[in-house]
């Protein structure tokens, strides 16, 4: 086993270590000059040049906090290689505009790639610049047509609502690929996405409506049908209610006791107890067995009957006025996260933004008030079909794309229920079996991962730069996808590994519908202790 490389020191070694990384040769030299070149020359429709800087390896760049960009989390970022960095205003109509940031490391493999955003937000994802460009990409980013956290931008403003849905990313991947081509003298040789949540979304929203924008697209916990997700975010307000409520369950004891009972109703259906439940499609999860009993003096300890209600929703599918699914259940496992995500803080803030500034374009409007006819609102509006529920995706296929879907199976903000939902509505839509399905698209369950990262379980599988140990495809995700896309090397399985003072366990992911199952219950943190089945 390899051990672990912190991830600078692997972007430095990027280069020398991998032939996936070698670097592509430019027309022309690419250095400081060429930089200020490309920023005083560029010339491209509806773009104004900012700046362009060139950054050395190792520099730790200050990020604006002004414009309202105070809210997003990151303040500065290190720069893992020598680069050019182009900062833009993208013009997208005359009520709206996007900032665009495209990084030009100096040894390009020859490879361009957009990354995503997340939530509702206007924040371009640094670390993930970073991550990419140190891997030999030249990378775009953009702030998805609005600035910081909040949905405020979208208020009676439907082209900040367009952009929001798919013109940011499109526009950024149209100009990025012209500015690559103009740097280095020739034109990239292949195209990746990388994202997760929104990003994720924005990821099958290219597969599904602008099939050659990418010939890969390595896309996570996808916040697809869109208005259904968030609605379902906003129901659980109205079934826990306040502090005051008979329903609610505050934070901490109890939910590490609702923890506890599922782990102790489903952790074992794999095979062996490790504290991860390897398939929560598997895990339905009885609340029953935390009530009361009915002479009880204390409830601290368990669960009032209400209480047992409300959990008892979080765990079935949410249903609409026509009795059609509007979102599936939450999957057992993510809870200790979710708890305080979506359970016991009131509101969902991307709901109440959402409903507020885009459904009813209502600041007033009361996310306690929340109802199935709310959610109905939502899934008609439906604006620029951000939905993204597209199940026919063979534009896409016959352009030769390739599309690596994975899932965390202790995500507690998206369910993971929704993913295998969506590959099985392709498979049905397009008449494909999983085999068929195989040559162009994959899906991974990852289990013990939260929403994008972390997790209990083996969660580290390259898909961010914290999130990677190595540069052998097999362990990271994107780098697989460069394999499958370049020299047909499709994954069976994609191997991830959880770091706690070292190694703790490795575990290779299956392919859907395939599913882990342990074998050797004795050594359950090797990866050869577990099959497929």
């Amino acid at each position: 086993m390899k051990s672990f490389a912190p991830f600078p020191v692997l972007l430095a070694l990027a280069s020398a270590t991998h032939p996936l990384l070698t670097p592509r040769q430019t027309l022309g030299i690419i250095d400081a000059s060429a930089c200020k070149q490309l920023g005083a020359e560029l010339a491209i429709g509806n773009v104004t040049v900012n700046f362009a800087e060139y950054i050395s390896a190792g520099t730790n760049i200050t990020l604006s906090r002004d414009y309202n960009l105070s809210t997003c989390a990151v303040s500065s970022q290190v720069v893992p290689v020598d680069l050019c960095r182009v900062a833009m205003r993208v013009e997208t109509s005359n009520r709206s505009e996007l900032t665009l940031e495209a990084w030009l490391p100096t040894n390009w493999t020859g490879r361009f790639l957009s990354t995503g955003n997340g939530g509702v937000s206007g924040c371009i994802q640094y670390a993930d610049l970073a991550y990419t460009a140190g891997l030999g990409f030249a990378t775009v980013g953009a702030n998805n047509g609005h600035n910081g956290t909040s949905g405020l931008a979208f208020y009676k403003n439907d082209d900040v609502v367009h952009d929001f849905s798919d013109r940011s990313m499109h526009t950024g991947v149209v100009v990025g690929k012209q500015i690559t081509k103009q740097y280095y003298g020739t034109a990239h040789t292949k195209s990746y996405y990388l994202g997760c949540s929104t990003g994720g979304r924005q990821g099958f929203k290219a597969v599904q409506s602008y099939p050659n924008d990418f010939d890969g697209v390595v896309a996570g916990a996808p916040a697809m049908a869109f208005p259904n997700l968030t609605s379902w975010s906003g129901h659980f307000f109205p079934i826990f209610g306040s502090n005051t409520s008979a329903t609610y369950i505050p934070a901490g004891a109890k939910w590490a006791l609702i923890h506890n009972e599922i782990l102790n109703q489903c952790d074992g259906i794999d095979g062996v107890v490790d504290g991860i439940i390897e398939d929560p499609a598997l895990c339905y999860f009885r609340p029953e067995a935390l009530l009361c009993p009915s002479n009880s003096t204390s409830t601290t300890a368990c669960l009032t009957s209400p209480q047992v209600g409300a959990v008892k929703q979080v765990f079935e599918g949410y249903y609409g006025e026509n009795g059609q699914l509007i979102y599936p259940r939450m999957e057992p496992g993510g809870e200790l996260i979710a708890q305080a995500v979506l359970y016991t803080n009131g509101a969902f803030p991307y709901t109440t933004d959402w409903f507020r500034y885009v459904v009813y374009n209502d600041p007033t409007w009361n996310p306690a008030t929340f109802s199935i006819k709310d959610a109905t609102a939502a899934a008609i509006q439906n604006p620029f079909n951000i939905m993204t529920w597209e199940g026919d995706i063979s534009a896409f296929r016959d352009a030769g794309g390739k599309v690596l879907h994975y899932h965390g199976q202790m995500d507690s903000i998206i369910s993971a229920d929704n993913s295998p939902r969506y590959y099985d509505h392709v498979s049905t839509t397009m008449g494909l079996t999983s085999n068929e399905l195989d040559s162009f698209y994959r899906y991974f369950k990852i289990s013990g991962m939260g929403h994008c990262s972390g997790g209990d379980g083996a969660h580290a599988i390259g898909q961010q730069g914290p999130e990677t140990s190595t540069l052998d495809p097999q362990n990271n995700i994107l780098l697989r996808m460069v394999d499958w896309v370049e020299n047909g090397n499709a994954p069976e399985t994609v191997t991830g590994t959880k770091y706690t003072q070292g190694v703790q366990l490795v575990r290779n992911h299956c392919k859907y519908p395939k599913r882990n199952f342990c074998i050797d219950p004795t050594n359950y943190t090797k990866a050869e202790a577990w099959t497929c089945i």
